[in-house]
Parts: C-alpha cells; structure tokens; sequence
C-alpha cells in the first residue's frame, strides 16, 4: 500500500528540494515551539545533531497526529561550533556576533529526517555538513551584512552559501542537500524502500 506524501515544513529550500526531485507531496507546517521543544531536552545535554532529530521527530509526529495514513517528513538543521548550538538571529547585531564567532573556524550543519505514519517513527536520520569559514574582518563583516541585509534572519548561520554567503567560505565538505536543510539521497532511498515512490 501506499501512502501520499506531507512535507511537515514551510520552509520554500526543502519544498523545492522536493518538487524538483519529482516528488507529489502537501507541504503542512507543524505547529510546535521549537524552542520549548529544546527546552525539554536540556537536562539530558543532547548533541546537536541529537537535537535536530528530536525537533524534526516532533514536527513530523506533530503532523502526523493530524493527518492519519500519510508518511510525514519531518526535518530539522542545527548549526553547531563545539558544543555550542546556534539559533537563527533575531537582528543585525546577532547576525554580526554569528559570523565573529564562526569566523576563521569550521562548523557543522546537522540535517535530520524523521519519517512518521500514524504517530509512530518509521525512519530517523542525519547527515552532517562541515564549512570553514575564511578569517573575516569586522569591516568585511559590517560591509557584508550592510549589503545582503535583512536575508541574513532567515538562515540560522547568519549567511545564504546560494547568494554573496559563499564569499565567506574557504572550504565545504558536504552535500549540498545537507547544507539546504534536506538530504535528498538517503530520504529518496528511503521512500523508495518504503515502496512510497517508484522503484
């Protein structure tokens, strides 16, 4: 038997990740708090990786609850420097703070997929990407965000790798799936097992 598809996401990267893919899906956001989510976990000290499957394994359970005899793809992406996990900047100023901290380092983005039918977990899994970022001067920096501007809000990096971000690399190491927040090989493998889409 299968099952139609939801994106449990609003996130336009991974639904047009999807659509290109030749994907027939709904894309259905879950209505959860992410950061109480995180919250809950706290006293258990989770990786950041671990994180990004608990909070992509909530938005597809989420969705799933709503939506009886569907697959749900839940997905979530942390970026992490060390133990540190960052979350997406809320100003100017926390955008600037990012791309200091990152700057001259390598940090990993943490891609989860969690895949649920009727509230129970079929699949879970992550990929990890990890990018260098070349030394950056605060001038280079204030100039940077003072021409891509508020875009920078939306990534939780501080930094779009498809637009003028790409200038603050010096080294990737990862798909590009990953890095866009969806890793579109193992998911369509998956699928595929799953006899969700042709074979």
């Amino acid at each position: 038997m299968t099952y139609p598809l939801i994106l449990a996401s609003q996130s336009p990267f991974r639904r047009m990740l999807m659509e290109n893919a030749g994907l027939s899906f709904q894309a259905i956001p879950a209505e959860i708090d992410e950061r109480v989510v995180e919250e809950e976990l706290s006293h258990r000290a989770p990786s950041p990786s671990g994180v990004a499957l608990h909070l992509a394994e909530a938005k597809a359970q989420d969705v799933a609850q709503r939506h009886p005899g569907h697959l749900v793809i839940g997905s979530d992406q942390t970026l992490s420097l060390d133990d540190r996990i960052f979350h997406k900047p809320r100003e100017l100023d926390d955008a600037r703070e990012h791309l200091l901290t990152l700057s001259g380092k390598t940090h990993a983005l943490n891609s989860a997929i969690v895949i649920s039918l009727d509230g129970e977990t079929q699949w879970r899994h992550v990929s990890t990407a990890r990018l260098t970022m070349r030394p950056l001067s605060k001038g280079f920096i204030d100039r940077h965000l003072a021409r891509v501007g508020d875009k920078v809000l939306g990534s939780v990096g501080a930094y779009q790798l498809e637009g003028e971000g790409i200038q603050l690399f010096e080294k990737i190491e990862g798909d590009y799936f990953t890095i866009i927040g969806l890793p579109m090989l193992p998911l369509l493998a998956q699928l595929r097992t799953m006899g969700a889409i042709d074979a």
